[in-house]
């Protein structure tokens, strides 16, 4: 009788742990800061009635549309002004995985021309940042029109003062006639939007 009595309590207790549910552990949700760059009464660089600000927005607001499983952040999504400072605080208050940091550039000397990818130096990111840029770098190789070039260092304020991985993208010259069509073109704009989204999508 005891025997039996054992036996039934051994199978009660194996049934009750099979419909016990395992507990599957929810995929880490991978958070990134797009920054527009300038804005407001900053209008970055500038040729005729084209500006930085409105490039690198229109740019924003494209791979907002397209992005699906990350969550991005925004430092802004008006044309507003805000500081160095301002994106910084808002930055290392979240603690995203990576900022991406979008500017547009200008020479004095018309020839120069191209995309190019900025970290620092100054930082215990900088390994992490400039691996990033590496692979970011290979997701543009497929942009045919424009000259790519190496991860360049420089000791920009957002890049240093940020507390997570963080590059700046220069998207291309407006004061370079090619570059200058590239920017302003919607599907150009498109492809640079979807570059840096399927990007950011398969950062894990």
């Amino acid at each position: 009788m005891k025997n039996t009595s054992k036996l039934v309590l051994t199978l009660t207790v194996m049934a009750s742990f099979a419909f016990i549910k395992p507990k599957h552990s929810e995929p880490k949700k991978i958070n990134i800061v797009i920054d527009a760059g300038h804005g407001g009464d900053d209008f970055g660089a500038t040729s005729d009635a084209i500006t930085e600000k409105h490039i690198v927005a229109q740019v924003t607001k494209k791979i907002k549309s397209l992005n699906s499983n990350v969550v991005i952040h925004f430092t802004r999504d008006e044309d507003n002004f805000l500081s160095l400072k301002d994106r910084t605080d808002f930055i290392n208050k979240l603690k995203p995985d990576l900022v991406l940091s979008l500017h547009v550039n200008s020479s004095l000397n018309n020839e120069t021309s191209g995309l190019e990818f900025y970290v620092a130096k100054e930082t215990e990111f900088f390994e992490k940042s400039n691996e990033i840029a590496e692979k970011l770098i290979d997701k543009f190789a497929t942009c045919k029109n424009l000259k790519i070039s190496t991860v360049k260092t420089g000791p920009f304020y957002i890049l240093k003062k940020s507390d997570v991985p963080a590059v700046i993208v220069e998207l291309g010259y407006l004061t370079n006639e090619n570059d200058k069509k590239y920017l302003i073109d919607e599907n150009e704009q498109n492809k640079m939007a979807k570059s840096i989204s399927e990007f950011i999508s398969e950062m894990k």
